[in-house]
């Protein structure tokens, strides 16, 4: 932490009035705004239920919903008026101010950490002379709040399985919790190396620091700057990481219905279940809102589009960009619900903590000493990334090695001893002499010598016999 806050401190600011255009603006504005990202949220979780249902439809080759309304655009607000209208049931074993708040918990900060995302420039407002940033608000550790109150949305999810007064309900809000837990170690580990390349925790920054003026290597062929391209590593962390934090397919291990009916939210119904069915869907688009900020350059346009267009940036088209970023994001979610089976518990676990969390550790070094070193102007850059790859392969190839000898030794057989299948006494059965045996149990003989007979079709003549 003193290395990183040191990298910190040496880095200029981008900006030293970047967060002066907030705070600035009247009780009205601040109203409208947040009710906007509110109706923006709620519109854009019913848009990906459909966008979700369709994906999947063409992937399985189906049709998906296409009757309510244009395209079936209709079919996710059906949805939720049926599930407003279904009973609503509350288990006798539940604790009941509990039960009902878990959802509540759950759903309030989807909808906040959107506070500090910055959808745009700073903007004219119509029919007025005021301007204001496409911002609700910005703060100097904005990404610390996002990480911050998302983590309280496991609170409901827990509460919410340790309330129903279920097994199940139990098993899957404690799957959940470790889950989110473990993954956003290696989420806050991946966005170490932005903060350190950046030298800001604020979004609004964040995204200034990936759009500099272009340069170009030789002349010609552009020199990337968003952190996608630059930090690799990261952004492949933290996709992986979002996934996981967002309890989504194949991480969806907390709702396992092959195991747990429905996870942690399996006694809830009508609009309990649809606050848990919102936040999930709302915490999608957070952490692909957060990755487009981190990552991708926020709400700038691509470099294409940047070259041939010079008002790109300009007024309310950043939205059309911000959005579109966004909704790759919310596409790969499909894809990988659509496509990979669901993973085993302990392997889920042990990617997590054996292989992201070190691997974000070596990279945060190698990044952390690019930066002190580049700045005090030493070695040349090309080395240090030369280097840092080497190292990075190195250790991931040291780690694949160590698995698969670990594997090696648990696949040898163990070595056959002798014991007698009787010494711990009834009614431990002895086993075959040569070992299982594939079909019905072999007639056994007892000391009056009544024999059985197996289950198998001559039972029948035996009992004739008889």
């Amino acid at each position: 932490m003193s290395l990183g806050l040191g990298v910190l401190a040496v880095q200029p600011a981008v900006a030293d009035d970047g967060l002066s255009a907030f705070g600035q603006d009247p009780w009205w504005l601040i109203l409208i705004k947040a009710v906007l990202i509110f109706l923006v949220l709620v519109l854009l979780t019913l848009f990906n239920i459909w966008f979700e249902r369709r994906v999947v439809a063409r992937m399985q080759h189906r049709i998906g919903p296409n009757v309510n309304g244009p395209f079936g655009l209709l079919q996710s607000l059906a949805d939720g008026v049926k599930l407003a209208l279904k009973e609503d049931i509350i288990p006798k074993a539940a604790d009941k101010v509990v039960f009902l708040i878990a959802p509540v918990i759950a759903t309030i900060p989807a909808f906040v950490t959107f506070a500090v995302i910055p959808f745009g420039p700073e903007v004219g407002l119509p029919f007025t002379d005021r301007t204001t940033p496409l911002q609700l608000t910005d703060m100097p550790v904005a990404v610390l709040f996002v990480m911050a109150i998302a983590s309280i949305g496991i609170y409901g999810i827990v509460l919410g399985g340790w309330s129903s007064g279920s097994t199940y309900s139990l098993l899957g809000g404690l799957r959940s919790s470790a889950q989110m837990i473990s993954y956003e170690v290696a989420m806050g580990l991946a966005l170490v190396a932005v903060f350190l390349y950046a030298g800001s925790m604020s979004t609004s920054e964040i995204v200034a620091a990936q759009n500099p003026a272009q340069e170009y290597w030789l002349g010609v062929i552009p020199i990337p700057t968003w952190y996608a391209v630059i930090l690799l590593p990261s952004f492949i962390i933290y996709v992986i990481a979002m996934v996981g934090e967002t309890n989504r397919a194949p991480f969806d291990l907390p709702e396992a219905e092959g195991e747990l009916v429905g996870g942690f939210h399996t006694e809830y119904s009508s609009l309990k279940f649809a606050l848990f069915f919102l936040a999930e869907y709302i915490n999608m688009a957070t952490v692909s809102a957060l990755a487009t900020t981190l990552f991708l350059g926020g709400w700038h346009a691509p470099w294409p589009i940047i070259q041939v267009w010079e008002g790109a940036d300009s007024g309310y088209w950043p939205l059309l960009w911000f959005f579109g970023k966004m909704l790759l994001f919310i596409f790969m979610f499909i894809w990988l619900r659509g496509s990979l089976p669901r993973l085993r518990y302990d392997q889920f676990m042990a990617f997590g903590w054996k292989r992201l969390i070190p691997i974000s550790l070596v990279w945060i070094i190698a990044v952390a000493s690019i930066r002190i070193i580049t700045l005090d102007g030493g070695i040349d850059r090309t080395y240090l990334f030369g280097a840092a790859g080497v190292f990075l392969v190195l250790f991931v190839v040291l780690f694949f090695i160590g698995d698969s000898a670990e594997k090696a030794d648990a696949e040898e057989p163990d070595r056959a001893v002798e014991t007698d299948a009787w010494a711990g006494g009834f009614p431990t059965p002895p086993m075959p002499t040569g070992g299982a045996v594939r079909g019905a149990a072999a007639p056994l003989t007892f000391p009056d010598r009544r024999t059985t007979v197996p289950g198998t079709a001559d039972s029948a003549a035996f009992d004739e016999e008889k």
